[in-house]
């Protein structure tokens, strides 16, 4: 186990920081001769295996069976589709090559998968590998933050915390925008903790850029450690307070210009000549960021939102859930999460006393505070938002969960010597134990022995690292490597859980199926792999679908990796574990095509149901060959109401379609007169009957398109499916 010098470097590392104890032992002489043998030697001979074995079995952790999940989110794998054929939507971030309207989102995250789907061609891995890879360098660098201020041993800890968290391990295998904020807000605090060290502006300068992309990838919650970090550096810099101001100054400004370019184009370019805005009411990012995206989700008023804005469920319990501070800790979430919660909360308050008589610039206490107050302000702002939230969300804390309790260890393993802080060192480990017996008896008969195992070996554990002032130190690192088996046995469960299960959709969850009262993640959705209130369907059949939806997708089954379908044809993978959508009440998973096993063909129909709000359509190999005819004559091969909807068929064609109303079919985007102008012009081929929405979906624009549509143009059955020719008017049309 790696000592700590009483500032809280690592014997075996070069001091670092002003305030460093260590760094003003010895004589001038003795300490460049120490730095010169730390430049010859590097890292214990241990160290580089060691990293190099964590990054490799984190990519081969996120990297199996990634194909399973086909396209995961549609919504996005959509979009980087688009980006990958067409320049112009890339810059955007457009659903379709067409630019009819983007997602709700930044275009940042899209970026990878978009350059991967350019190169690699359009798939399953060619989508999701880049998300892995996002996780190995989060894994990397939180690796190295760490390492500079406890060592190497409690380095490891956080790298493999972090893989091992279950909702990192899912939303790494994902592709949702959250991977790469993680990834960014990593590095945010990796260049602030190297500014603690040497007060060069240029950690600042870096700082500022991470914060800027990582608002490019979603929005304001890039932001929500910002405070943090500048307060931190104002206070623990090591340089003078003006210096330390101007510094934060440049920080800013570098914030706004990498996040402000993309920004000012969007809203000075013409407005006919670029996508719709998704998510928005009136084509503006601005109003996005600051409502929809932005304030709306910390108030529950998200005009345009799935539930159309109606305010906020508060501490009683609304559509997204309670709020308030036991929210993280509660049914779905907390296996998610929360884990090591508790202790980190704990670690850091230990971490805080025990360097608070070292200097102001001491770079460990810098350290807990930027990493502790991250994942405070996080946790608080997911604990008390009545908008729109999602279990996934809480991926943000992961890092930051795994700083503090990695730092947390090593500052009080060190200080074991003393029985007051053996004791809180065997609190901890009995604590985190019995919370894990508690999150595990959530998962009702689910390796129902484990939960007793770990209850069992922590206690165990505990009793001993009472006494681990007075062991011998071989026998104190074996206690302590029981009590850190007991604490991470449950969430590693989880997370093995996580990759063996296909997912897909809008709304996804990790590991098995839990209790819950009330779900948090989405209005009405039963427990993953259980039915919906209101629903009577066994284990793995569609259900929990929201107020207005229509009937719940069939039953689905899992795929194994190359067993999907090619793409426009269905699957027939044969894997026998559940998809995702069959978990979560959802439309089935795909396979590793664009259409995976036991899909159903216009799944959920007409009426506004939740499954083509929730993941792509279903396209059969007749409906996509229909719509490949003649299609480069057009701009969009068809339009469908909802970007879910959409999407299933862009990925399943490869062509341009056009997302009426957006992802929720509430964007007032395109108008009746814009639908009919593009008709008119000949640019929209067929219209797909029967699309869905969200809830609102059938208030707003995309009601009245789908009215005159079909009062006015011809249908045409393709397998299942109806489709209208906006080419082949009724004799009886209306104008």
């Amino acid at each position: 186990m790696t000592t700590l010098t009483p500032s809280g470097s690592a014997a075996d590392t070069p001091p670092t920081g002003t305030g460093s104890a260590a760094g003003h032992r010895g004589s001038l002489g003795d300490r460049l001769r120490a730095r010169s043998r730390h430049r010859r030697t590097g890292r214990s001979r241990w160290e580089s295996p060691a990293f190099w074995t964590l990054l490799a079995a984190t990519a081969a952790l996120y990297l199996y069976g990634l194909g399973a999940s086909g396209y995961a989110n549609s919504f996005y794998s959509a979009a980087a589709q688009a980006g990958g054929v067409s320049w112009k939507a890339f810059l955007f971030g457009s659903l379709d090559a067409g630019n009819a309207i983007t997602v709700d989102k930044p275009p940042a995250a899209l970026w990878p998968m978009a350059l991967s789907v350019r190169l690699f061609g359009l798939g399953s891995w060619q989508i999701l590998v880049p998300q892995a890879l996002l996780g190995v360098a989060s894994v990397g660098l939180l690796y190295s933050a760490v390492r500079r201020r406890t060592g190497p041993a409690s380095a490891l800890l956080a790298g493999a915390l972090l893989a091992l968290t279950p909702v990192a391990a899912l939303m790494f295998r994902f592709n949702n925008p959250d991977a790469l904020l993680c990834l960014l807000m990593v590095a945010a605090l990796w260049c602030l903790g190297r500014a603690v060290e040497d007060a060069r502006t240029k950690w600042l300068v870096l700082a500022g850029a991470c914060f800027g992309v990582g608002f490019l990838a979603k929005a304001l919650q890039a932001w929500l450690i910002l405070p943090v970090a500048a307060l931190v550096y104002l206070v623990c810099g090591p340089t003078g307070l003006r210096r330390r101001i101007g510094q934060l100054l440049c920080g800013g400004l570098t914030t706004i210009v990498t996040a402000g370019w993309w920004v000012a184009l969007v809203e000075l370019w013409p407005a006919s000549s670029r996508p719709y805005i998704g998510g928005s009411q009136e084509n503006s990012f601005l109003e996005l960021t600051f409502g929809y995206n932005g304030f709306g989700r910390l108030t529950g008023e998200e005009t345009g939102s799935v539930g159309g804005g109606r305010g906020p469920g508060g501490a009683g319990g609304g559509m997204w859930g309670r709020t308030g501070p036991g929210r993280l800790f509660s049914d779905t979430i907390g296996g998610q999460i929360g884990w090591l919660l508790p202790a980190a909360l704990l670690l850091l308050v230990v971490g805080l006393i025990l360097t608070r008589r070292a200097a102001r610039t001491d770079a460990l206490r810098a350290a807990f505070l930027l990493w502790g107050g991250s994942l405070l302000i996080t946790g608080a702002t997911f604990s008390l938002m009545s908008g729109i939230f999602h279990e996934y969300y809480t991926v943000a804390l992961a890092p930051y969960l795994a700083a503090v309790v990695a730092m947390g260890s090593a500052a009080l393993w060190r200080e074991r010597g003393r029985f007051r802080w053996s004791a809180v060192l065997a609190a901890t480990a009995a604590g985190t134990a019995v919370w894990a017996f508690v999150l595990l008896g959530r998962a009702t008969d689910w390796l129902p022995w484990l939960r007793w195992t770990v209850l069992a070996v922590g206690l165990v554990a505990a009793c001993g690292l009472l006494a681990a002032n007075v062991l011998p130190r071989t026998a104190g690192a074996a206690i302590a490597a029981l009590a850190l088996l007991a604490a991470v046995a449950g969430p590693v469960a989880f997370t093995l859980s996580t990759v063996n299960t296909p997912h897909t959709g809008s709304i996804v969850t990790a590991g098995p199926a839990v209790s819950r009262g009330g779900p948090p993640g989405m209005p009405g959705g039963g427990a993953r792999g259980r039915p919906g209130p209101g629903q009577g369907a066994g284990p793995g059949q569609g259900a929990g679908q929201a107020p207005g939806a229509g009937q719940g997708a069939g039953q689905s089954q899992g795929v194994g990796p190359g067993q999907g379908g090619a793409r426009g044809t269905p699957g027939t993978g044969k894997g026998g574990t559940q998809g995702a959508g069959a978990q979560r009440g959802m439309p089935p998973s795909p396979g590793d095509g664009a259409q995976g096993p036991g899909r159903r063909e216009g799944a959920g129909g007409p009426g506004g149901g939740m499954g083509g709000l929730l993941n792509g359509s279903e396209v059969s190999a007749k409906a996509a060959a229909l719509l490949h005819k003649n299609a480069a004559s057009y701009t969009w091969a068809a339009a469908a109401t909802g970007s879910q909807n959409a999407a299933g068929y862009q990925l399943a064609t490869g062509l341009p379609v056009m997302a009426v109303g957006g992802f929720n079919g509430t964007d007032p985007y395109p108008t009746l007169a814009q639908f009919k102008k593009y008709v008119a012009q000949g640019r929209i081929h067929y219209f797909v009957a029967g699309s869905q929405g969200g809830p609102g979906a059938g208030r707003g624009t995309s009601s009245s398109i789908s009215s005159w549509v079909t009062e006015n143009y011809t249908e045409v059955k393709a397998g299942d499916t109806t489709f209208y020719d906006l080419t082949q008017p009724k004799r009886t049309a209306t104008g």
